[in-house]
């Protein structure tokens, strides 16, 4: 089978990085570019390039935002007293999207993982104890219902319920072994409501 050209390549191999893009996906996101004009190729690079510079962790909860602190930390309306802790910048859209959560959130970036090497140390814990001052009431852990989601929801609550604050977990509205950024808006209000302290 002929090679691609040296740049071709490098992109097949550069989209190739994104989770679930195997080689045939990323190859069809490369022909796609080659496909633009050059105009639509560099507001591709613009943005990206925009994205990473622009764009950094709220101090408060290490959510992407271009101040110093996001929408929702800033947000006088919403409720102080509840933190819901998630893996992922794109779990807050998920919960968001319900309509029915009021609180603050925290972005974990990841969750412990000891098959791959990541331990609590790698993730923003030490920035969520931080947050964690009399006005806290509450920490919602709504990390997925995988064994790693499981993990780091039971480790936080072992170093937060000490400290006096209601620990919950999401009801198991959600299908075990999904990703919360997937569930629609239904599932996600019912897991919610439902939730228990742990």
């Amino acid at each position: 089978m002929p090679q691609n050209a040296e740049p071709l390549e490098n992109l097949i191999d550069q989209f190739s990085r994104f989770p679930g893009v195997g080689r045939k996906g990323a190859t069809r996101m490369a022909y796609e570019v080659m496909g633009m004009s050059n105009e639509q190729a560099m507001e591709l690079a613009k943005a990206i390039e925009a994205a990473k510079t622009r764009l950094h962790r709220c101090r408060l909860c290490q959510d992407y935002t271009s101040g110093e602190v996001c929408p929702i930390c800033a947000s006088p309306k919403r409720d102080r007293s509840i933190i819901c802790v998630v893996e992922a910048p794109q779990d807050i859209k998920a919960i968001e999207r319900t309509h029915e959560y009021k609180g603050l959130y925290h972005v974990l970036h990841g969750l412990i993982s000891p098959m791959d090497g990541i331990g609590a140390d790698q993730l923003c814990v030490k920035e969520l104890l931080a947050r964690l001052d009399d006005q806290v009431k509450e920490v919602i852990m709504a990390t997925s219902p995988t064994v790693e989601g499981e993990a780091t929801a039971m480790y936080l609550a072992k170093l937060i319920k000490p400290l006096g604050i209601k620990t919950t977990r999401l009801a198991y509205g959600l299908p075990v072994g999904s990703s919360l950024e997937y569930a629609d808006e239904t599932t996600l209000y019912r897991a919610m409501e439902g939730r228990g302290e742990l």
